[in-house]
């Protein structure tokens, strides 16, 4: 018998090194971009026109959600929205409502949910096999993870984008349930951003084309698995409870041209969708883009987690540019114990690199992923200035050049600024008029310095 537990203990270790094996060795060493990048004055236009697309800042949870519902209210052909992750709550149960309806109106819906978040928080919710078994409704999930394949694990899909009959798109760091978007009291605390993009114009230039090429080629590559899909009549008392949910909804439809700005360019920028270690496509760009500024850079970043080229990348940017700055959260405010644990271990090595950091103080954390270049470029999508947004995952951002625009973005970014504390060169805290410090719980501070000494040898994936 005991030669027997033996062997079962000794196979569960062979296991277990397996799993670690294979879901760790794709991503161990950071891969660098082989192919030519595109030139920076690519990015730039020569002039406002009417056939250029329009944008906005989407800042508030309230909006967020509100534009979501307008946005579906208006379609007439076709939907498709990506997320990382969505979950059961109020508000996706209004923007489930909302798709359900335009569905009924004929306007097809493609869904795109990253495979791990989709399993652990769509798989057997009526609500989603609803949706999902509506003939003009089809949900695919990205890369579902295998444990007898442990290297599909970490190939995570991260974007987060909503585009509909090419005329409008949104894009950013939201996911998809209360936390995140509408205005539910104790629930909708999270602090993120999202770019709204109009364009009605008959020979528009936009950038929608291209964010629906990219989705057109994720949708049809063999990584993307349907997981709801086909009329079904089970469901029809689901549907039902959404078409009543529907018929109480208000839905205000803004003035799609008058909450945007005019824009001289807006250019897509994507990692590649392989579930493998990328190369660092995104965080190139912008680096590139921040290097060539001539004034002043604002980086926005829950999260500073960075691999050697990316402290020589940032370093870079603080010695050639005046004003060089980076908000980010405070350990206390981080949601992210992965990253917090990262930054606790390195902060003085980020700090070393010149940049200007600022640590926001706030109750909660913000999620907002943003660059300001001196006062033309907003960049705004899902990277995270970490190593898993450059090297592991799928990002999506939107650069725009754009004064209104660049302003904008400004105005939100010294809002987060007035939360925060600069840091200064030794680590400690300079002054901001009435912010405090932010004092971390005893128990996230354990649990924080305990996994910091562990992170080091996984942070590649943090």
């Amino acid at each position: 018998m005991r030669k027997k537990w033996k062997w079962v203990v000794l196979l569960l270790m062979l296991f277990l090194i397996y799993e670690l094996i294979g879901a760790l060795a794709p991503f161990v060493s950071p891969k660098k971009v082989t192919g030519e990048l595109p030139e920076t004055a690519e990015f730039y236009g020569k002039d406002y026109r009417k056939d250029i697309d329009r944008a906005a800042v989407i800042e508030s949870n309230k909006e967020a959600l509100s534009l979501r519902l307008a946005m579906f209210e208006e379609a007439k052909e076709s939907i498709v929205m990506t997320s990382f992750d969505i979950r059961e709550g109020e508000s996706t149960s209004d923007i489930f409502a909302s798709l359900l309806a335009a569905a009924d109106r004929g306007v097809k819906v493609r869904i795109i949910v990253d495979g791990m978040y989709g399993m652990l928080h769509m798989s057997g919710k009526d609500l989603f096999k609803a949706a999902g078994s509506h003939e003009n409704i089809e949900i695919k999930f990205y890369n579902t993870p295998n444990l007898l394949m442990p290297w599909t694990i970490n190939g995570r899909m991260h974007d987060k984008y909503i585009i509909v009959d090419n005329r409008m798109m949104l894009m950013g760091g939201r996911n998809t349930f209360d936390y995140f978007l509408g205005e539910y009291e104790g629930k909708s605390v999270g602090y993120d951003r999202e770019m709204l993009v109009y364009n009605e114009s008959e020979q528009k230039e936009s950038v929608i084309q291209d964010v629906e090429a990219y989705f057109e080629a994720l949708w049809n590559d063999s990584l993307c698995k349907t997981k709801y899909g086909g009329d079904s009549e089970k469901f029809e008392q689901e549907r039902e409870k959404s078409a009543e949910r529907y018929e109480n909804l208000t839905i205000e439809t803004p003035d799609w041209e008058a909450r945007t700005v005019e824009t001289k360019k807006i250019s897509f920028v994507s990692n590649p969708t392989h579930i493998y270690g990328k190369e660092p496509y995104v965080y190139e760009i912008l680096q590139q883009l921040m290097v060539d500024a001539k004034e002043r850079v604002l980086v926005h970043t829950p999260y500073a987690v960075f691999s050697n080229d990316m402290y020589e990348g940032m370093s870079e940017v603080a010695e050639k540019i005046p004003s060089a700055e980076i908000i980010l959260n405070s350990i206390a405010s981080g949601d992210n114990i992965c990253a917090s644990s990262d930054y606790m271990k390195n902060k003085q090595k980020v700090i070393d690199t010149g940049m200007q950091l600022h640590e926001y103080m706030g109750k909660y954390s913000t999620h907002g992923k943003s660059v300001l270049i001196d006062n033309t470029i907003a960049a705004i999508g899902s990277y995270n200035f970490d190593n898993r947004s450059t090297y592991v995952d799928t990002e999506t951002m939107l650069v725009a050049d754009s004064e209104p625009l660049a302003k904008e973005l400004e105005t939100h970014l010294n809002v987060l600024k007035e939360g925060s504390l600069p840091v200064n060169a030794d680590g400690t805290y300079g002054e901001n008029g009435e912010v405090k410090e932010k004092q971390i719980s005893e128990s996230k501070e354990w649990k924080i310095k305990a996994l910091s000494h562990l992170m080091w040898m996984f942070r590649y994936l943090a």
